[in-house]
């Protein structure tokens, strides 16, 4: 099947399968799991809407450089939910006969308020990929995380997931998030953050340190606005010190470079966006008292 939606890729103008992607400028950036020591790269990818289309249909086919460019140039981690429609069908597809596919970290969830149907959506889950274990399960969006878990847990112990979690996203549900860390014994929480949006600063990034959680950022373009804030305005001059050639890069240069944060999960559906994302993964990154003008100069437009 890939070799048709290749094909497909193709003809559209896309990057074909089979192109070599451009070098490396540098290594990639990698962080430290707390739980393990374990280091995985600092951008990875999301997949909620962009990944949502009929598998197996020539709607697939523009995806196919978008994971063949993630892959190439050093990202690892692709995130999924039940939640996001086709999306780990469609993961499925763009995994099969792939070369690279032992560089995987794998992400889904649970996102159902039912004990028994959080089992089977793992067991359908892992058939819909076609892996063997998941590296992180998280239970979405606080979703009752009470009901399911002791079955994470369980999982965890049998080697079925590597590592669990728990998910907010929109900035949602903080208070509830703050008292889920506090009571359960999670590897990963992923958090809503980015350069308009920090208020997991205050209390949720200490937690996270307290607890030795891995955090996984999502929204670090804040759903898409903060390309709207900025415009068509040049990057400023001091862009050129932390590497960045773009604006995604320069969002998530400051989300990556906050010493709590594990790696953050764009979303695209276009392999153009994904090698300017990609590229976040290389280079210099800002220190502090950048971050905090970085901050205040997209506060100010």
């Amino acid at each position: 099947m890939l070799g048709v939606l290749a094909a497909a890729a193709a003809s559209a103008g896309r990057v074909a399968w089979g192109q070599s992607p451009a070098p490396a400028p540098s290594p990639p950036i990698l962080r430290t799991i707390p739980a393990t020591g374990e280091r995985i790269p600092a951008i990875g990818v999301g997949s909620w809407i962009t990944f949502d289309v009929p598998p197996g249909t020539a709607s697939e086919a523009p995806l196919i450089p978008v994971a063949r460019t993630f892959f190439e140039r050093g990202g690892r981690m692709i995130d999924s939910s039940p939640m996001y429609g086709y999306s780990e069908a469609v993961i499925g597809d763009l995994l099969t006969e792939t070369a690279t596919r032992p560089q995987l970290f794998s992400a889904t969830k649970i996102w159902t308020p039912f004990a028994a149907n959080g089992r089977r959506q793992f067991e359908q889950s892992l058939k819909l990929w076609g892996v063997a274990r998941f590296d992180v399960l998280y239970i979405h969006n606080l979703l009752a995380w009470e009901t399911h878990y002791d079955y994470v847990r369980e999982l965890k112990s049998a080697g079925r997931v590597r590592y669990i979690g728990v998910t907010t996203s929109e900035g949602n549900k903080h208070d509830e998030m703050e008292r889920a860390l506090t009571r359960g014994a999670f590897d990963f929480v992923q958090l809503t953050y980015n350069v308009a949006d920090r208020r997991i600063e205050e209390r949720l990034l200490p937690l996270a340190v307290e607890r030795r959680l891995a955090v996984v950022v999502n929204r670090p373009f804040d759903f898409g606005r903060l390309f709207s804030v900025v415009g068509n305005r040049p990057l400023p001059a001091y862009a050129r010190d932390i590497d960045c050639a773009n604006w995604a890069q320069f969002f998530l240069k400051f989300a990556i470079a906050h010493p709590t944060v594990t790696c953050a999960i764009p979303a695209t559906s276009k392999a153009a966006h994904m090698a300017e994302n990609i590229g976040a993964l290389h280079g210099r990154l800002p220190d502090a008292a950048l971050r905090r003008r970085m901050a205040a100069d997209v506060a100010a437009l």
